[in-house]
């Protein structure tokens, strides 16, 4: 299960076909917040992150996201979509983020076999 002209399709139609593309679907270490966190710890330095006016936006993007032939994704989209009641700039930056990401190898997805087969086979990158 490959998906990769809607993966271009996807980057093309955010306007990302010629953003630096992104190693990770998110960065390390990096934590996502709530408005809620946001006022009850504020956040020491001059940058505030907003709440994003277009909430539909943002909706619609964490949706499309290739979560059932990309597992690699999968996690980090289901931690963007806890935050779909109110999603602020940073997550929208992070999702698309994953949009850089899934271009840097769109063709990447799922290998069922056309023939029926009862054994199992895990390749693992020992890197």
């Amino acid at each position: 299960m490959c998906q990769r002209k809607y993966a271009l399709e996807l980057v093309s139609e955010l306007g990302l076909a010629g953003a630096k593309l992104a190693a990770t679907p998110l960065k390390i270490n990096h934590k996502l917040t709530s408005i809620e966190f946001d006022k009850q710890i504020p956040l020491a330095g001059p940058t505030v992150d907003r709440e994003l006016k277009d909430k539909g936006g943002y909706e619609r993007l964490v949706g499309r996201l290739l979560t059932m032939t990309r597992p690699d994704i999968a996690f980090v989209v289901q931690v963007l979509s806890q935050y779909m009641h109110a999603p602020k700039v940073s997550h929208i930056k992070d999702a698309q983020r994953i949009v850089r990401y899934i271009k840097t190898a769109p063709g990447l997805g799922l290998f069922m076999s056309a023939k029926a087969s009862k054994s199992l086979y895990a390749y693992c990158d020992s890197n």
